[in-house]
């Protein structure tokens, strides 16, 4: 943390994030491999990353099953893909159609095709609004290959490797229960691990939910005489109202489309409480989302957050994470302070997002027939109030 009176961007105002665009230096592989495993809970074959690096582009994939609409929880992603790129990493995201259809009733069969383009656009956006270049990374959908032949046959040859306990564990975390077990959800994970072949990925990300997965799969995949593949695990963010973020409390999450009133208003109901950390929704965001984004923004890819503190003329700055900890403990950064951070960097993001939306009815059309029961239930309540948004969706979900 430094406090000083250079000239920065948004300086003179209360709060401000630094942003530079200057042309970036070349990376070392250790740098790179430290910002592709950047605040990350886990990783595992990370010598893998290492052995490929010197020689070529990494490929990665990341799976996300299209259930819900994606809220702000997706910036965790999205930013992590986006590190990704920067550093020459091929990217692939794996639009999960059938694996939702798989996932209890998150997506019925006739919505699939209408959530898959919704996905695609919203992650897109979602890309753009962090300012990254684009030009490595590819859509897949689940479907056009998971309905072949040839993935048929090794899904039943998989079948034989693997015991009817571990599948089911490996989805206990990510697929929903709805009572006892059914045989979908045995097939979702196995699903899963042949997509790290059929991508031709050399690492798959997702979140520290898909664990059980992650080892699934480095366990059994060379029985399949397939490669086996590192894994980076994001930690699951904290919600707004504690605990993880979830599609059943509206509190937990901020919609995409969420305006700027909207925005500040579920901020400010948030859970926050002073010095405490752990479980803090609102920390969590600075940490994975608002430092990252900075440093992907800035010519000596240095996250930094500038803030004129109370009785401070001058902007102090933060670099690390660690130093927003001992602020926050410190009580200099309040709960009212990190909370406008996190409102001004929301709205910041998400406002690119919602004018792609306004601006696109072909979107807006997808929406309509990808969610219809969020489209009548928002008709319903813009009857009865015209000027309120629909904010309800479904929490993240990553294959």
């Amino acid at each position: 943390m430094t406090t000083h009176a250079e000239e920065v961007p948004g300086a003179g105002k209360p709060l401000a994030l630094t942003l530079l665009s200057e042309t970036k230096a070349a990376l070392t592989n250790e740098e790179r491999y430290s910002i592709i495993t950047s605040n990350l809970q886990e990783v595992i074959r990370g010598d893998i990353i290492t052995r490929i690096l010197p020689l070529r582009p990494l490929k990665i994939y990341w799976g996300t099953a299209t259930t819900g609409r994606p809220h702000a929880a997706y910036f965790v992603p999205a930013i992590k893909v986006a590190q990704f790129l920067q550093v020459g990493c091929k990217v692939k995201i794996l639009l999960a159609d059938l694996h939702g259809f798989l996932d209890a009733d998150k997506a019925p069969e006739g919505v699939l095709e209408f959530r898959a383009q919704y996905y695609e656009r919203v992650i897109r956006a979602l890309l753009r609004s962090v300012g990254v270049n684009i030009e490595n990374l590819e859509f897949v959908r689940g479907s056009s290959y998971q309905l072949s032949n040839a993935f048929a046959r090794d899904l039943l040859r998989l079948s034989k490797k693997v015991s009817i306990h571990d599948a089911t564990k490996a989805s206990s975390e990510i697929v929903k229960s709805m009572g006892e077990p059914v045989m979908a959800d045995g097939i979702y994970p196995m699903m899963q691990l042949l997509d790290e072949e059929y991508l031709d990925a050399d690492a798959e990300f997702g979140g520290i939910d898909q664990r059980k997965t992650f080892v699934l799969a480095n366990d059994t995949m060379h029985k399949m005489n397939f490669k086996t593949r590192a894994h980076l695990m994001n930690p699951m963010v904290p919600g707004l109202a504690g605990g993880k973020m979830s599609s059943s409390d509206p509190k937990s999450k901020i919609d995409l489309l969420d305006d700027a009133t909207t925005i500040q208003k579920k901020i400010a109901k948030a859970y926050c409480a002073p010095r405490e950390v752990e479980g803090n929704g609102i920390l969590a965001f600075i940490q994975h989302v608002l430092l990252p984004y900075s440093a992907l923004q800035s010519a000596v890819r240095q996250p930094s957050i500038s803030i004129v503190l109370p009785n401070h003329s001058a902007p102090t700055f933060f670099h690390t994470y660690t130093e927003v900890v001992s602020a926050y403990q410190a009580d200099v950064l309040t709960p009212q302070i990190v909370k406008k951070i996190v409102e001004e960097g929301l709205i910041k993001l998400t406002a690119p997002i919602q004018r792609a939306f306004e601006e696109d009815k072909e979107w807006q059309s997808i929406a309509e027939k990808a969610y219809p029961i969020l489209s009548n239930k928002s008709a319903s309540r813009d009857a009865a109030k015209p000027s309120r948004r629909d904010g309800d969706q479904e929490a993240m979900a990553s294959n």
